[in-house]
């Protein structure tokens, strides 16, 4: 059990001085207002690993004001693939809130991560990689070995990237997910002849614009991926990824 925090605020009197012999107290009774306490149940962070036996089920929040517990609001965001419930591969925020019977908040976060299962790269591409990528043909120790980057089996030989620039801002630039170019889906026609089809115009997270995929190389033996896409706003990313 994880005890997240409880504090308390106490409301000020005041004295009001109207004359050199008059005084008038402006006193207000002071209030104690308990702010909501948070205990999670489990741990912050969880990592389900691939294909988890039974799914997940969130152990949830306990909020007290004052020993006496009151309402959560449970909120769950799939950071790359946008599903309001944990249930498939994603990296998933889960939010809860309170708020005491004066209105002030308490919240509180937990962090799942549902791995994609590893594909072998010549019948399927799906899996969990870390990134190199490049910008312009600049090469910076700033954009190595980013990530997670996933890339979702969404049935058919289609694929979902969890962000077709690689994290070149979600993790490279540390803005957050909020800026990753998700969306991007890949066909295989075949993996081991390298025959892909890739049509998808994505936006690049919070800043817009349209970005384009130009090629798409599996290399089964290094357990790699390279990719380019082209961003309107004047930049070329090759994005080289690596099988975790």
């Amino acid at each position: 059990m994880k005890q997240l925090y409880i504090a308390f605020i106490l409301g000020l009197s005041s004295l009001v001085i109207t004359s050199c012999d008059e005084a008038v107290n402006t006193a207000v009774a002071s209030e104690v207002t308990y702010l909501p306490k948070l205990t999670m149940k489990g741990a912050a962070e969880i990592d389900l690993g691939c294909n988890p036996s039974g799914g997940f089920t969130d152990e949830g929040l306990i909020a007290e004001e004052q020993g006496k517990q009151i309402p959560v609001t449970t909120v769950v965001t799939g950071k790359y693939f946008n599903s309001a419930t944990i249930n498939g591969p994603d990296v998933y925020s889960i939010s809860y809130s309170a708020v005491n019977k004066d209105g002030i908040p308490g919240a509180a976060e937990r962090s799942v991560v549902w791995q994609e299962c590893p594909g072998d790269l010549v019948t399927s591409i799906s899996g969990m990689y870390s990134s190199t990528v490049v910008r312009n043909g600049v090469v910076s120790p700033q954009y190595q070995d980013l990530g997670p980057v996933i890339i979702k089996d969404l049935g058919g030989g289609v694929y979902q990237l969890s962000d077709a620039i690689g994290g070149y801002y979600d993790f490279g630039r540390g803005y957050g997910y909020t800026y990753a170019a998700k969306g991007m889906k890949v066909k295989a026609n075949d993996i081991a002849a390298n025959d892909f089809t890739f049509t998808d115009v994505v936006e690049v997270g919070d800043f817009g614009g349209a970005l384009s995929m130009t090629s798409f190389v599996v290399d089964p033996t290094a357990k790699t991926i390279t990719f380019k896409t082209e961003w309107d706003a004047g930049f070329k990313f090759v994005v080289t990824l690596s099988q975790l």
